[in-house]
């Protein structure tokens, strides 16, 4: 049974890079991972929150190689050259067909295929708790260095205090698509846009395994996490 959320909630996905850095032969989030597309991973998660009531994926205008059936999720043929360019079309699009400016929306990266449907309900739990939206993100474990011009240790940052974000970022639709559509000079990702609005998103813990296959050896972790998962699913029959 769905949550009694008091608005509607939405999901962007924007889809339209082509992930260079990845090594794959196309781009990387229609490349095979555990025999499926590795956005169908992402899909997959999201489809499985009840709350959420449309999916829209943003494409770029000339992408062919779109790999699953439209089933419950909507095709936005619109992105654009950068991430934030995809995912204003996402914002423009819900709010063009019918969504409301205080819907809430969750905006989630492709190639974070292994995000769990427990993980996007908490924080929509607690995003609608605090009002003002937020994102999930892990606490810095590391030692934090900064380099100086030579790539050498300049100084050892304290990691007290200090998060790595991570999406899917969740915020109310027409205050998103208005912080995006100022200057995004410096702008990484939605919650930096909110900041500079002058908003405090929250930050909700997220999972280390809900990292972004960015290069080439993240698809082997990948796929040794949806063994496991897949493991442990049959180990619990």
């Amino acid at each position: 049974m769905n949550a009694p959320y008091a608005t509607s909630i939405h999901a962007v996905i924007p889809c339209a890079g082509i992930g260079a850095r990845a090594g794959a032969a196309g781009p990387k989030q229609y490349a095979l991972l555990a025999g499926r597309p590795l956005v169908a991973h992402t899909l997959d998660a999201f489809l499985a929150v009840g709350p959420i009531q449309r999916h829209v994926v943003v494409l770029a205008p000339s992408d062919c190689d779109w790999p699953l059936p439209p089933s419950r999720v909507e095709l936005v043929r619109q992105g654009g050259e950068t991430r934030a360019d995809s995912v204003k079309a996402g914002l423009s699009y819900l709010l063009e067909t019918g969504a409301d400016p205080d819907d809430w929306v969750l905006v989630h990266d492709a190639a974070r295929c292994l995000i769990q449907p427990s993980d996007i309900t908490r924080l929509i739990d607690a995003c609608t708790r605090d009002g003002e939206g937020g994102l999930l993100a892990m606490p810095l474990a590391d030692t934090l260095k900064q380099a100086d011009a030579e790539g050498r240790v300049a100084t050892t940052v304290t990691r007290a205090g200090k998060w790595l974000a991570q999406t899917p970022q969740m915020f109310r639709l027409g205050a998103l698509l208005k912080a995006l559509s100022g200057d995004l000079h410096g702008i990484t990702d939605e919650a930096s846009a909110m900041e500079r609005a002058g908003a405090s998103p929250l930050l909700v813990q997220g999972a280390v395994t809900n990292f972004k296959v960015t290069y080439p050896g993240d698809f082997g972790l990948a796929e040794a996490v949806l063994a496991a998962r897949a493991a442990g699913l049959k180990g619990s029959t």
